[in-house]
């Protein structure tokens, strides 16, 4: 078995293949619901096909992150780049509801499937090299910002194709005609994402390498999946450690779920028209994913700065839900002073998520062996993702004001909370999530 790879080109390789992910996402964010309008589907219908990719979402996220435990991190994170660049071909091509739903099931299974593996696969190789205490926030942050800077590139990349294709007499309507309807100037940005996907494929497959693991018959990996789920789900719930991290996921979904669901109204009405609030929205959108890789770039000198992890994540996300709080104040404000402290506030929401992230994710992988840490992030994961939108359901509730803002930040401010009490031990030892031995790593 050849050496591990050293620190230095595992954060390397772990910062290229999160940016190949994220980048397909940022190009087709700015185009998907235009896109799917323009098929003539309404919005009724755009709104089902989005449930079906959260609820796709949702039931996969903790078998795929058992699956990635079991089988091993490579398989299946390249699994999930084939089906991503699968459903955005469906979705830049289909023209009926079933295509569409199939490219939004597709989706939804591939993004449960990358939740995870990536990571694991990081700190696997870090620790194979230089043991149980390797420095680890460096590689997280570098990630993280990479991720962030994909989804910005992508964004700008996604909006400016469609409308530079569209600058003609006949506003792009000669790509429809040359592809008998199938390619729409709207359609271009998910083709691209398709593209880079494969590209995504074929680095993971050349360039992650991993140990070897056991070979398993079918049912042995279908016997060990649901035991290494059950045994993060009890991690979760037992753990003191990770269930403050999981808990601060959630706050932090709650969170995005708020200025997500409210962000693009408050730009209209602070512009005062929808056009020139859909133009401000994107760029905000990109200047979020700026903030957000700064503060991940940042994280590990918040950390010295702190003196801890847990010191550093009381700081960084005590700043984002400063920011959301700022935003709820600001609502009944009006004129230039308003948008500048609206605009600070929301950086300052991206800014300090982006630094808590790095902390949380080594504070957990201090916690859990090898044999569960895809599982586990596939936990935190979905934490994030129930509660952002259970808690974006209520805000959607709520009267128009301050208030859905407020109730973010106060969610927010409940998960910084959580750390002002650091856990005992100062250094625990991993805890295992249990694996049947025939479907463990070979050693």
């Amino acid at each position: 078995m050849s050496a591990p790879l050293d620190p230095r080109t595992a954060r390397r390789r772990f910062a290229a293949v999160t940016f190949l992910f994220w980048l397909p996402v940022g190009l087709y964010i700015p185009s998907q619901v235009l896109l799917i309008g323009e098929r003539g589907m309404s919005l009724a219908t755009i709104t089902s096909l989005f449930a079906v990719h959260s609820l796709t979402v949702a039931a996969l996220e903790l078998p795929t992150g058992g699956l990635s435990d079991v089988i091993g991190r490579r398989p299946v994170l390249a699994a999930a780049g084939v089906l991503n660049l699968t459903a955005l071909v469906l979705l830049a091509l289909g023209t009926g509801v079933w295509t569409l739903a199939l490219a939004m099931f597709l989706m939804g299974s591939g993004r449960a499937l990358s939740s995870g593996p990536a990571e694991a696969w990081y700190v696997d190789t870090v620790q194979a090299h230089s043991g149980p205490g390797a420095e680890l926030h460096t590689g997280l942050a570098r990630a993280g910002s990479a991720a962030a800077a994909a989804l910005a590139a992508g964004t700008l990349a996604g909006g400016a194709l469609p409308w530079l294709l569209g600058l003609g007499p006949d506003r792009g309507a000669w790509l429809g005609a040359a592809t008998s309807g199938l390619v729409l100037p709207l359609s271009v940005p998910p083709l691209f994402g398709a593209a880079v996907g494969l590209v995504f494929v074929t680095y993971v497959l050349t360039r992650l390498p991993e140990p070897p693991r056991a070979r398993a018959a079918l049912r042995d990996v279908l016997r060990g999946v649901p035991a290494t789920v059950l045994g993060g789900l009890r991690l979760g719930a037992g753990d003191f450690v990770v269930r403050r991290v999981v808990l601060t996921a959630g706050a932090a979904g709650a969170a995005l779920g708020v200025v997500e669901l409210l962000t693009p109204g408050r730009a209209a009405a602070l512009t005062g028209a929808p056009e020139s609030g859909a133009v401000l929205f994107a760029s905000l959108a990109c200047a979020g994913f700026v903030c957000t890789a700064v503060g991940s770039h940042a994280a590990p000198f918040a950390v010295r700065r702190a003196g801890s992890s847990e010191r550093a994540l009381l700081a960084a996300l005590g700043l984002s839900a400063t920011g959301l709080l700022l935003l709820g104040v600001t609502v009944l404000w009006t004129g230039p002073a308003a948008l500048v402290l609206a605009a600070t506030g929301y950086g300052l929401i991206y800014l300090g998520i982006g630094a808590a992230g790095p902390s949380e994710n080594e504070l957990l992988h201090r916690r859990v062996e090898s044999a569960g840490r895809a599982t586990a992030l596939s936990v935190q994961s979905l934490a994030l993702q129930l509660i952002g939108a259970l808690i974006g359901l209520v805000a959607g509730r709520l009267p128009a004001g301050p208030l859905p803002w407020l109730l973010g930040g106060t969610v927010l401010l409940a998960g910084a909370l959580l750390w002002i009490r650091r856990p005992r031990p100062a250094t625990p030892e991993p805890v295992a999530v249990e694996v049947p031995s025939s479907t463990a790593a070979a050693p």
